[in-house]
């Protein structure tokens, strides 16, 4: 790694950057991280893919995926804490590893920025269906664009509409558990043993320990959406407190939300044939009538636009933030940097949802497998860079600290790792030379001019805090100097 910063941010800050303002506190911060989650889309659009390859192991590949989810959690909030910008990712691998690392960082998750809100975007019109049917591509473009236009609001207000749509997605998967359980046909035991999965031909496969850890990444993908709180860190009010606090309680919140269900509808699936086609509308059907299926599916379907506002608002700071770093050349800069009247950054929102509902009308099966490459190489990222924050004035700074280091780091590396070996060959060459192209732009534009460009900053008011800290350090080590020389 090159071009560390081995100061303070603050050293090299720009002096009059613009800052975001502080208006929620860590159950604002939460809700709308728990949106990002979107824990009722997540039970009904990715655990029915670990239905059908893991049977009754559903329950327990989540569980484990969870567990490994602390580790995570962990980097993210003394990470979080340590550099809170809405930089995110790229703010503290740039000061924590150096500025090339923090670049691709950045380039990694500007892939998930302009990709993942589209897709799951398209989805909404398959939780429609119920009511109306409805073209994916343009339900996915509308969906966009009205996320796009929440964006531009006061995230304060923000928080209160993602709050309530979040109530109606736990309604929703608190209905699926409460149905599953009343419903049983078999036992707790079948949760952790004689595990079963529906073959053809009616026949019944045991699911081995292999199956269960393949289908860890995207265990560890349905509840990564904890992360989102370190986007909005400086917009938390108290932050130093604040992020780790809304990190740990997303992280705790979205599992018991996502498991329960899942533990209750293994229980309360007819049959393992059933069970294994996910088909968890039918399910909730079957259980009670075809008025309460469709509540469940619209509920769905506002969850998807939930984790769509978001999503625009979370990847808006990102682009806002690189402007502010200086990124790109000055006028870009100067247009991604705007704020409007409501305090957010509003060509940022515009740059992220507007080609967002644009991208619903390609076919985005490569881009998508690209970009779990990417998120995979930027949590990798993140671990190393929690390895490196204890070292040099970094670890005198104060933030929240996690227990177990550095074995929590470790443990996420060697995993990160097996699921990147893991992925296809063709998503990895696509990465790896969308890398290469980033590293050019690095290599030719933002290193020559070092001093003006990718000068990655901390909000002003964090900067002022550590400054005061500082000369307080300074005078209280300068008076007994002082009283020793008197005397």
């Amino acid at each position: 790694m090159t071009d560390t910063l081995p100061q303070s941010v603050a050293d090299t800050a720009p002096a009059h950057s613009p800052g975001l303002k502080r208006s929620i506190g860590v159950v604002g911060g939460t809700l709308l991280t728990l949106s990002c989650v979107t824990p009722a889309s997540t039970l009904f659009v990715i655990v029915p893919d670990l239905f059908s390859s893991l049977g009754t192991a559903t329950a327990l590949c989540i569980a484990i995926g969870a567990l490994l989810c602390i580790p995570v959690a962990f980097c993210y909030s003394e990470l979080g804490t340590l550099v809170p910008s809405a930089g995110g990712e790229y703010a503290i691998v740039s000061t924590l590893a150096g500025r090339l690392a923090g670049w691709l960082a950045f380039v990694m998750s500007l892939l998930v920025v302009m990709i993942v809100p589209p897709v799951i975007a398209m989805g909404t019109a398959d939780y429609l269906a119920p009511i109306v049917h409805l073209d994916p591509s343009m339900t996915g473009a509308g969906v966009m664009l009205a996320a796009t236009l929440a964006g531009l609001l006061d995230l304060r207000a923000n928080a209160w509409i993602t709050g309530i749509f979040l109530v109606l997605e736990v309604v929703a998967a608190g209905l699926v558990a409460l149905l599953g359980f009343t419903h049983s046909h078999r036992g707790a035991g079948s949760l952790v043993s004689s595990l079963q999965v529906a073959g053809e031909h009616s026949h019944v496969n045991a699911v081995t320990a292999t199956m269960v850890l393949s289908g860890l990444a995207i265990a560890l993908f349905a509840t990564q959406g904890f992360s989102t709180a370190i986007y909005l860190s400086e917009e938390l009010e108290n932050p130093r407190r604040s992020v780790a606090r809304t990190v740990l309680a997303t992280l705790t919140i979205s599992s018991v939300v996502i498991l329960v269900p899942v533990v209750a509808i293994t229980l309360g699936a007819g049959d393992l044939k059933t069970l294994t086609g996910g088909d968890i509308s039918s399910m909730v059907i079957a259980w009670s009538n075809s008025a309460v299926g469709t509540f469940v599916s619209l509920c769905v379907a506002l969850a998807i636009i939930n984790a769509g506002i978001v999503m625009v608002i979370q990847n808006s700071r990102v682009l806002f933030a690189s402007a502010r770093d200086k990124a790109w050349p000055s006028p870009v800069n100067n247009a991604l940097a705007k704020l409007g009247r409501f305090g957010s950054p509003w060509v940022a929102t515009l740059v992220v949802g507007v080609p967002g509902a644009f991208l619903c009308f390609v076919n985005l099966d490569t881009l998508y497998g690209v970009t779990g490459v990417a998120v995979t190489g930027l949590y990798l990222l993140v671990a190393i860079a929690a390895l490196l924050a204890r070292r040099g004035a970094h670890g005198g700074r104060k933030a929240w600290r996690m227990p177990l280091w550095p074995a929590m780091p470790v443990l996420l590396i060697a995993v990160l790792v097996y699921i990147l070996v893991e992925q296809d060959p063709s998503y990895l060459w696509w990465t790896g030379g969308i890398t290469a192209v980033a590293t050019l732009y690095w290599a030719f534009y933002l290193r020559p001019r070092r001093e003006t460009r990718w000068v990655v900053s901390l909000p002003e008011d964090v900067r002022l805090t550590e400054e005061q800290a500082a000369e307080g350090l300074q005078a209280a080590t300068a008076a007994p100097l002082a009283e020793g020389a008197q005397a």
